[in-house]
């Protein structure tokens, strides 16, 4: 795992766990993002998440393939 987490910046909250996959370019396509999820391949908070729907925010920690992601929200100006 890396030592720190890759920044993913969003603008509006909460965002949903399929489309973070997609703003963080680790999938093509929501197809993709339910597979991967489903496989077990995502952790939320270090916990395995099985929800493609499920909501993440401020300071969510996202572990995909052994990287590390955390969401950081910014208020669109």
């Amino acid at each position: 795992m890396s030592s720190s987490p890759n920044i993913i910046t969003i603008t509006k909250e909460p965002i949903r766990l399929g489309q973070f996959l997609k703003l963080a370019n680790l999938v093509q396509d929501g197809l993709e993002a339910k597979i991967q999820i489903q496989n077990g391949e995502v952790l939320v908070n270090g916990v395995l998440e099985t929800r493609r729907g499920r909501k993440l925010t401020h300071e969510d920690q996202i572990t995909v393939g052994g990287s590390l992601y955390l969401i950081q929200y910014k208020k669109d100006t």
